[in-house]
């Protein structure tokens, strides 16, 4: 069920205890892409969130997307609802492009000095004139000029003019961003644990459902000494440690695939670089990992909608002034789709299967374009979802049609 509405006004409609899981991707309160919606404070208001608590069940989970700028207010705002905040999981991505002035140009450029070019950044890695990157479509961060000319400007690398702008030559105001935090948190229990999933069916956490498949799964044996310490059979540590190499039974690993982590990663080659690992991917794979929204996620239930583009929302291509780091943004092609923060459906599913038990019922009070939606329903769920746009209901109804007719 999709309502098209202010949440403050819908949540107060909807039973007590009714919900067994929230699943949201809320404003982060940062003004992006000029949209009023997400500078409202509507994600800081503890009376939305003390709505979600009275309608899911006790012993219910929410997960609830943050900015890295403003998640502290947000789980705040939980908190003080009456949720017990749990767990931050992590999604951590290699696309993310910086928004970062550089201090040198802006001295010169106050300064009226015109600086030296002494380079290009043409052909180094992940640098291209149309303005994508070639692993993982991503926009490159000054690429989105609308003329090749503009485009090969913003591509030169300048000398300092004056001498105050060498030296902040090198200083910038603003880190890449490679991550969204997610907020993990539960309604108080009612009495035990094993209580309240007898009594409400919610509590848990699906470990098995959300293991990460490994091909082999280390093709180790562990062995568990009296001391109760472990380690693997042959390693350095079974070997220098008497207890461990004595009476002992072996654990073969689960077959069913990792324990799930407060880690997810999008699989790019550079977050695989930060792996300590000689094979870094395997390193990686311990983890569940989900790329960004492809193209064709975006608009999958689309087909007779119209297209949008960066310019017709009424921004020039090489207008950065709104950008943030918000992962799913795209600004680089025509969407049916034009919501410009939509999760991946993997990604959602994932969530969604983490803290809803079979046939249950999803909550999303700010369901944007659908993605949780689409994700509750591929999974099999019950979905109630919120959104106050009519525009982004009607998108979001037909991508959750969509996912319903071809699960």
């Amino acid at each position: 069920m999709l309502i098209c509405g202010n949440n403050l006004q819908e949540l107060p409609k909807l039973p007590d205890n009714s919900i067994d899981s929230i699943v949201t991707d809320p404003p982060y309160e940062l003004g992006f892409m000029g949209k009023t919606w997400d500078s409202t404070g509507i994600a800081y208001n503890t009376e939305v969130w003390q709505q979600c608590l009275r309608v899911l069940k006790p012993g219910g989970h929410l997960l609830a997307f943050g900015g890295s700028r403003t998640y502290h207010r947000l789980a705040c705002a939980i908190e003080d609802a009456g949720f017990q905040i749990r767990d931050q999981i992590m999604w951590v991505y290699g696309s993310g492009f910086p928004k970062s002035l550089n201090i040198s140009k802006a001295i010169d450029k106050a300064a009226g000095a015109e600086r030296e070019v002494v380079g290009s950044k043409l052909g180094q890695a992940g640098y291209h004139l149309q303005g994508h990157s070639s692993s993982t479509g991503a926009f490159n961060h000054g690429l989105g000029s609308s003329t090749p000319e503009t485009r090969l400007a913003s591509s030169l690398v300048t000398a300092p003019a004056t001498d105050e702008a060498k030296e902040w030559d090198g200083w910038g105001t603003a880190l890449k961003p490679a991550h969204e935090p997610i907020v993990l948190a539960r309604k108080p229990l009612d009495g035990t644990v094993a209580n309240n999933v007898l009594t409400y069916g919610v509590g848990g956490i699906n470990i098995d459902g959300c293991r990460v498949p490994s091909p082999d799964n280390d093709g180790k044996v562990w062995i568990r000494g009296g001391d109760g310490v472990n380690a693997r059979s042959g390693s350095k540590q079974a070997q220098d440690n008497p207890q461990l190499n004595g009476e002992t039974h072996t654990v073969e690993p689960n077959a069913l695939g990792r324990f799930p982590a407060n880690f997810i990663h999008d699989g790019s080659d550079e977050l695989l670089e930060l792996f300590p690992s000689v094979k870094a991917d395997e390193s990686a794979a311990r983890f569940f990992y989900c790329a960004k929204a492809s193209k064709k996620d975006r608009n999958e239930g689309l087909e007779g909608f119209a297209e949008w583009t960066w310019k017709d929302q009424g921004f020039r291509d090489n207008d950065s002034t709104h950008l943030s780091p918000r992962a799913g943004a795209g600004r680089t092609s025509s969407n049916a789709n034009h919501h410009p923060t939509v999760k991946p459906t993997d990604l959602m599913r994932y969530l969604c299967r983490l803290i809803t038990p079979p046939n249950g019922t999803v909550l999303d009070p700010f369901t944007g374009s659908g993605s949780t939606g689409k994700a509750a329903a591929l999974e099999g769920f019950n979905f109630i979802g919120i959104e106050q746009s009519a525009e982004y209901a009607e998108i979001a109804q037909a991508r959750i049609n969509h996912a319903k007719e071809n699960k």
